[in-house]
């Protein structure tokens, strides 16, 4: 019975000891009887290292290290390998004159889609710099359908979007490569359509006009 007691009351001190320093901090590290792994030798980010030549822990990629999986032949634009697609740029630094995307329907209306939104609020609907701006002080917008820009290869317009130019601001946050050839087809489209004659129609077409 004796040894009873003395059970009971080291239970009682040991709850009462240990109960008794909640909350109180300390910075002595915790006693860890599992560490399952917490604890490790290695290096951060950006940490220094005495076992490399260099010092630093961090180590560079060999030049043209790519993801497991992906290639420029497979994903052209995860390397954005196509400078005439991603750059408007021939192989010597000139500009494309030419459309490195099939051109059609399709990329006509979104190209008037993202026209609408991005680019008519300055050089108006049909690209006569009468847009809403001009409205409002912003007098210097050119016309599409001045002759310099007519004949702009289609790649520095696709600079100038990628870019800015003057106070013109870059646009490569707002439309994806894909988007800005869209766009320069439309632009292309409207130029068209100024300076187009009876000869521009088809044949079979030309019957409605007259």
């Amino acid at each position: 019975m004796r040894y009873a007691y003395y059970t009971l009351a080291f239970l009682v001190l040991l709850t009462v000891s240990i109960m008794g320093f909640r909350g109180l901090v300390t910075t002595s590290a915790p006693v860890m009887v599992f560490p399952d792994m917490d604890n490790q030798s290695k290096y951060k980010p950006q940490a220094s290292s005495k076992f490399f030549a260099d010092g630093r822990a961090d180590r560079p990629l060999p030049p043209g290290t790519v993801p497991h999986g992906r290639t420029a032949a497979a994903d052209p634009a995860f390397l954005r390998a196509d400078d005439a697609h991603y750059a408007g740029k021939n192989a010597d630094g000139s500009f494309v004159r030419r459309f490195p995307v099939a051109v059609n329907p399709a990329l006509l209306q979104r190209g008037a889609d993202r026209f609408a939104i991005y680019c008519q609020p300055c050089h108006g609907a049909l690209g006569d710099g009468q847009g809403i701006t001009k409205a409002y002080g912003m007098v210097a917008t050119p016309s599409y359908h001045d002759d310099r820009i007519r004949a702009m290869a289609e790649g520095e317009i696709f600079n100038t979007i990628t870019n800015g130019k003057n106070t013109m601001m870059s646009y490569a946050d707002k439309l994806t490569p894909a988007d800005r050839w869209a766009v320069i087809a439309y632009v292309r489209a409207l130029q068209r359509a100024r300076h187009a004659t009876l000869a521009d129609v088809p044949a079979d077409q030309q019957g409605e006009l007259k």
